[in-house]
């Protein structure tokens, strides 16, 4: 017998063990999506988003200094292993930070959509603004540890930034042609504000509300 034909009898009576090879979904696990959901009570089109944004997280901002004292307290008091009050309190530090960004960019896409917009859209800025701000309605009623925990656990929702930065990239880009819904459908979530307080909302067409100091 030859060497060829010997070589393909042992693979015939000894094969070797099939390997089993597991699904590719098991081995790569899928990361969770971004939540890009709109935030409860805000407008569905882009400019009254960016305004309810705008209003939220201006009185998140405008919380900061009267927060952290307890935020720090809170902290101390619930010290991780390991972990340091100082390092615990600079995330605040770069949220507050993160936040002045944030708000500059909602001011400057309001302001390029009112500017491009062929009819006088602040008004309805203004109250998206308002219904934002009262996120934060009560604020100066409630206990300031109820407050301090809900402002720690505080998020900007991931879809502000995204429409903002579009918002203002299409009105500088078509100009005149730039189109702003007059009656945008009204949301399906509702927001039930403690104790709404009144804010000074965008005054003329092309500035909106200076961002907290």
């Amino acid at each position: 017998m030859s060497a060829l034909f010997l070589a393909l009898a042992l693979l015939a009576t000894d094969p070797e063990p099939a390997v089993a090879v597991a699904p590719a979904a098991a081995a790569a696990p899928v990361e969770d999506a971004i939540d890009m959901t709109y935030p409860a009570g805000a407008p569905h089109d882009d400019y009254g988003l960016v305004a309810w944004c705008y209003g939220a997280l201006s009185g998140y901002l405008e919380l900061h200094d009267q927060m952290i004292p307890e935020v720090s307290r809170i902290e101390a008091a619930f010290q991780r292993p390991g972990a340091t009050l100082a390092g615990d309190m600079a995330v605040y530090d770069d949220m507050q930070k993160a936040s002045l960004g944030n708000i500059k960019l909602f001011a400057k896409a309001m302001e390029a959509a009112e500017r491009a917009s062929l009819r006088p859209i602040n008004a309805r800025g203004a109250a998206a603004v308002r219904s934002g701000r009262a996120t934060w309605a009560g604020a100066d009623t409630l206990p300031t540890r109820q407050v301090a925990q809900e402002w720690m656990g505080w998020a900007l929702p991931n879809r502000c930034t995204v429409t903002a930065q579009a918002l203002e990239a299409r009105a500088r880009l078509m100009g005149t042609a730039f189109k702003v819904n007059d009656d945008p459908p009204p949301a399906t979530d509702a927001v039930a504000p403690i104790d709404p307080t009144p804010v000074v909302a965008p005054s003329d067409q092309t500035s909106p509300a200076s961002p907290p100091t």
